[in-house]
């Protein structure tokens, strides 16, 4: 009883990783600039971004060669074509909403232009849609994981599974017993390096405010507050689609949802909340490994719901700034644009500023005015990772349901334990799989 008493008062890491975000913010708002601090935080903060990526590449490709190595053609064509449907479908949509939002409220009148940094240089990104498909495939998978490519890594990935599984018939390939073997490794390397995420999501934070101040908030504080908005709304909008469709109600979703939405507030990269959304979509959302390890890494790069947001939105304000108007025809080039663009865009801190270069020369806007938008890239990179993160979340939980694998009785056993005790129970779990699926492969 006292044991059983102890595990309840145990604080879960969700909860520090809160308490991290919050005391942060706090510190960084509060605590007077001091360049020694500052180097200190940002120097604990980067430490910890490197722990999480540097298992990043290994994590994605080996989650994505065992969750397709494992399935037959069949149940991958299904799995896949759902997949696209729903991450192109979200992006498609988050990109209408933002639009229309936008146009309402309208985020850039009152922005002085005179704000813009003098002397700020910006060079646009010039690549075109056939530039965009070459570089999807790498042409040297060491190098792509050199580089840190996780497109070309997780290109390499499907072909790597889709050849395990013609070659893994009878379940008996000794490779693919060694890729799980490996992935099981990786992930307890992620687990060590997640007890210090509370610290390290602080000094992110603490060092991050503490750097830019509040007051390069101020000129642009109604494009960030519509931008929440629009986050806000769509995210509410989502959860209660899949609650329409799975029976999840809105409160365990967004219970599902807390750990790797702090992450993602924290970090600003989709790449390193990857490993966390992907144990908790399976653990607290009840998604089955068969498709959360193949759409949650996938969901990294094609399916940006909140880049596409993020695009869209800052375009509207830009051309409200400069009295520029957009015809219905723009508009509609705008969206489609952005949703496109939001599949290449980059998955690590900062990204937000690289993708606009690619958007703002293409609907005629001046690229000068992207300057404007440097100072607030961290407050902007937070509110458009998470919702990058969830909408990953949210579309496992949509494909789950319609392969039949998504399980409610796991959903509601999550309530009231803690992360610990979920992992522990998971990695049971699979220990029993894996002796199942070894006395299936050695009966006659």
């Amino acid at each position: 009883m006292q044991q059983e008493v102890k595990t309840k008062k145990k604080i879960s890491t969700t909860t520090w990783i809160m308490i991290g975000v919050l005391v942060g913010l706090i510190w960084g708002l509060v605590v007077p600039s001091n360049p020694i601090v500052n180097d200190v935080l940002r120097t604990i903060g980067q430490l910890f971004l490197r722990l999480i990526q540097m298992s990043i590449i290994l994590l994605v490709m080996g989650q994505i060669i065992q969750a397709i190595g494992g399935l037959k053609m069949k149940e991958l064509g299904k799995i896949g074509y759902k997949t696209l449907l729903v991450f192109f479908s979200s992006s498609l949509l988050a990109a209408a909403f933002a639009a229309l939002i936008g146009f309402l409220l309208k985020p850039g009148s009152g922005i002085d232009i005179a704000a813009i940094q003098a002397g700020t240089a910006v060079e646009a990104t010039k690549i075109t849609i056939f530039d965009t498909i070459l570089n999807f495939f790498p042409s040297n998978v060491i190098k792509a994981m050199s580089d840190g490519n996780i497109m070309q890594v997780i290109i390499f990935a499907l072909f790597f599974g889709i050849a395990i599984s013609f070659l893994n018939k009878d379940n008996n390939l000794k490779l693919y017993d060694l890729i799980k073997e490996f992935n099981a490794v990786i992930l307890r390397v992620v687990t060590m390096v997640m007890r210090v995420a509370p610290f390290g999501v602080f000094a992110l934070i603490a060092s991050s405010i503490g750097s830019y101040g509040i007051q390069v908030v101020i000129p642009l504080a109604k494009y960030l507050g519509i931008f929440a908005l629009i986050d806000l709304l769509f995210m509410t909008i989502y959860i209660l689609v899949v609650w329409m469709v799975t029976g999840v109600t809105p409160a365990e979703t967004v219970r599902g949802l807390g750990r790797m939405s702090m992450l993602a507030v924290a970090t600003g990269s989709s790449a390193i909340t990857m490993p966390t959304a992907m144990q908790d979509v399976e653990n607290k959302l009840g998604v089955s490994k068969k498709v959360s390890r193949i759409m949650m890494p996938l969901g990294v790069t094609l399916n940006s719901n909140g880049a596409a947001i993020h695009m869209v939105i800052t375009l509207i304000t830009i051309s409200q700034m400069y009295g520029m108007a957009f015809t219905p025809a723009n508009v509609f080039y705008m969206i489609v644009l952005c949703t496109l663009a939001s599949v290449a865009n980059a998955v690590v801190p900062g990204a937000g500023i690289v993708s606009l270069t690619i958007v703002v020369p293409q609907m005629g806007l001046p690229l000068e005015s992207i300057a404007l938008f440097a100072g607030v890239e961290i407050f902007v990179g937070m509110l458009r990772t998470i919702v990058n993160v969830d909408g990953d979340a949210l579309s496992a939980m949509l494909v789950a349901k319609s392969e039949g694998v998504l399980n409610l009785a796991k959903v509601r056993a999550a309530h009231g334990k803690s992360d610990e005790e979920l992992a522990e129970i998971a990695a049971a779990e699979e220990a029993a799989e894996a002796l199942h699926q070894e006395v299936v492969v050695k009966e006659p």
